[in-house]
């Protein structure tokens, strides 16, 4: 067959392949997309959400590096909310309720439109090699694709199993093909693989739902709220769908209980690790026994479809234990399932064995990126994605990688996480893992990383200007703020006439839009309101954690890369030693972060560098 040559092979069409794709398309690259099918673009085969803790940061940041899911959730959102108001700034995020089948296509009209994109349905065989670098790709019907880097995003598909109760099927996710010869000959590589296991609750039909029994869970009132800094079309609260909440209780948890034994997770079918911080309902009943009961949020999939979503939910029961398990939970005793949940195996790579690029160690040219790393999430996998189209594009330019560091992103904290520490169960990230995590929060995405996006060329010439105006302007407000003092009327109510507006904005209950002008306030969003009030009420802890930042960077900046071989660095614990060389830290803040290096090893590496200096 015809031979076809492209700069970039993505495989995967999910939330991590997308973004690759267009990533190396907005750069001009030509770019060879290749997916099972139409069906899996941009699919959301668990809860079709995007954001929450952490997550929804993420989702900001690739918007503001030049990325695709702030946009598509903004197209097809039905509800949004912002978390965690009642707590400090840095846990602020964003979760959006998404339409999955506008979500979906939304992203094959996008597809449609750019011309740079190759889409080819189609199973990739194997990966085409020679001399340790990947050329391209062969598919099932013999075709040769071939491209100066390839990108794996293969997500739950490598060797994937589905479990039903005592029922086990070689499939992948929405009764897709699993893709086991690409497993195997990743397997042949001797590039690692880990077991890991995930899953997806039931789906109920709308019209079986008993909503007067549920608590309502609606949007949050601001009909501003979006994850793209270019969206200017807002969905209004009145035309938000709801969302439910209920409970699982004694009789659930009985249910559960007694049928333990019909469960894939409890009768050794399963062998991989699923996720910590997502378990299934039957590991939510045992290890947490002490629980009375565990919430279920009921959530819409979609306008055009009569399901709803019962987050929390997860299992792998046979399916006449879970019309049990669904009828014992308040308003949803007339509930009929249409799809029952399922627990999916699948292959996954060990990440140690990739640089912070995302580019593997082993083979030049082949990066990986999103589930097929051992992360969880919609959120992670775009991330990881974006990234490695970046670093592939800006390889084939023969220009800097981009590799964000702990204290810039999130997106930074993941990717240091994965090729440092590794892991042993999906991934999900969470605000406990960011040390910075005040200064890493939903407000400054754009203030953190517009400047690599501009550069690298993913951000518009427009939406550059448009954030420096908006800059311009918080500048000369915080500047107003600095030198007035308060004014007689403002006085009369808080007092200390000493008091510049900036002190006095300091204060947990004074808002900005109390103590300067409607006219002044006119010029301004909500997004500019709430940096400036962030910014004066969380000054010093901002300071502190940036001296603490400048402090921990000399660390950063000693490059450990010329270190081929860490044996020839004497005194080192024979764990650093074994480590070290598997890892190949690239500076010694991140030989600093890895398990098993201890201060001691710190100081014999820094003795090695300042004596080869």
């Amino acid at each position: 067959m015809k031979k076809e040559n492209y700069d970039i092979i993505v495989i995967g069409a999910g939330h991590a392949g997308l973004e690759a794709a267009f990533a190396c398309a907005h750069l001009n690259l030509r770019v060879a997309l290749i997916t099972l099918s139409m069906q899996t673009i941009g699919a959301t085969p668990c809860n079709p959400a995007i954001g929450g803790p952490a997550k929804g940061i993420v989702t900001r940041e690739i918007d503001a590096l030049g990325g695709m899911q702030g946009l598509a959730t903004d197209h097809s959102m039905l509800q949004i909310k912002i978390l965690n108001k009642s707590k400090g700034a840095g846990v602020w995020a964003l979760r959006a309720q998404v339409d999955k089948i506008k979500y979906h296509q939304w992203f094959v009209k996008q597809i449609k439109q750019n011309s740079h994109i190759k889409l080819i349905i189609g199973e990739v065989n194997q990966l085409l090699i020679e001399n340790q670098k990947i050329r391209g790709v062969l598919l099932v019907n013999n075709q040769k694709i071939y491209a100066k880097k390839t990108i794996l995003t293969t997500g739950t598909y490598l060797a994937a199993i589905v479990h039903l109760g005592q029922k086990s099927i070689v499939s992948g996710p929405m009764q897709q093909p699993s893709s086991n010869n690409l497993s195997q000959q990743l397997h042949n590589l001797n590039i690692e693989l880990l077991r890991l296991k995930t899953g997806t609750p039931p789906r109920i039909y709308q019209n079986t739902i008993d909503y007067k029994k549920l608590t309502i869970t609606p949007g949050t009132a601001d009909a501003k709220l979006a994850f793209s800094h270019q969206t200017t079309r807002h969905i209004p609260f009145a035309k938000q769908v709801l969302c439910y909440l209920t409970h699982t209780n004694k009789n659930t948890h009985k249910i559960i209980r007694d049928n333990l034994h019909l469960s894939a997770m409890y009768t050794h079918q399963i062998k991989g690790i699923g996720p910590r911080y997502c378990p299934s309902i039957e590991d939510k009943i045992v290890r947490f026994s002490d629980k009375p009961r565990h919430q279920i949020f009921i959530e819409p999939e979609s306008k055009s479809l009569d399901t709803m979503y019962l987050q929390g939910l997860s299992n792998s029961l046979p399916p006449k234990i879970q019309d049990l398990l669904v009828n014992s939970i308040t308003g949803l005793t007339r509930a009929k399932i249409q799809d029952y949940a399922y627990a999916i195996e699948y292959d996954a790579i060990n990440p140690l064995q990739l640089w912070p690029t995302l580019e593997s160690k082993k083979y030049h040219h082949l990066y990986f990126a999103g589930q097929i790393n051992g992360t969880s999430g919609y959120e992670e996998a775009a991330c990881q994605g974006l990234m490695a189209g970046i670093n592939a594009a800006l390889s084939i330019k023969g220009k800097t990688p981009l590799i964000l560091r702990r204290d810039e992103a999130y997106i930074g904290v993941l990717i240091d996480d994965l090729v440092t520490k590794g892991v042993t169960d999906p991934y999900r990230l969470l605000t406990s893992r960011a040390e910075y995590r005040l200064l890493l929060r939903n407000d400054n995405a754009q203030d953190r990383l517009i400047k690599y996006g501009y550069k690298i060329g993913l951000v518009s010439q427009a939406t550059h200007h448009k954030y420096l105006q908006q800059q311009k302007l918080i500048k000369k407000t915080i500047r107003f703020l600095k030198t007035h003092s308060l004014s007689p009327t403002l006085r009369k109510v808080y007092g200390n006439a000493s008091h510049t507006l900036w002190h006095l904005l300091k204060r947990p209950e004074i808002k900005l839009t109390a103590i300067i002008s409607k006219r002044t306030l006119s010029t301004m969003d909500q997004q500019v309101i709430d940096k400036i009030e962030i910014l004066s009420k969380f000054e010093g802890y901002i300071k502190n954690q940036n001296q603490t930042v400048i402090k921990f960077q000399k660390y950063e900046n000693m490059r450990l890369n010329k270190i081929k071989d860490f044996n020839t660095i004497k005194n080192l614990s024979l764990e650093a030693r074994d480590k070290l060389n598997l890892i190949k830290p690239l500076t010694l803040g991140q030989a600093q972060r890895i398990s098993g290096i201890n201060l001691s090893d710190l100081m014999h590496i820094k003795y090695y560098l300042d004596q080869k200096h």
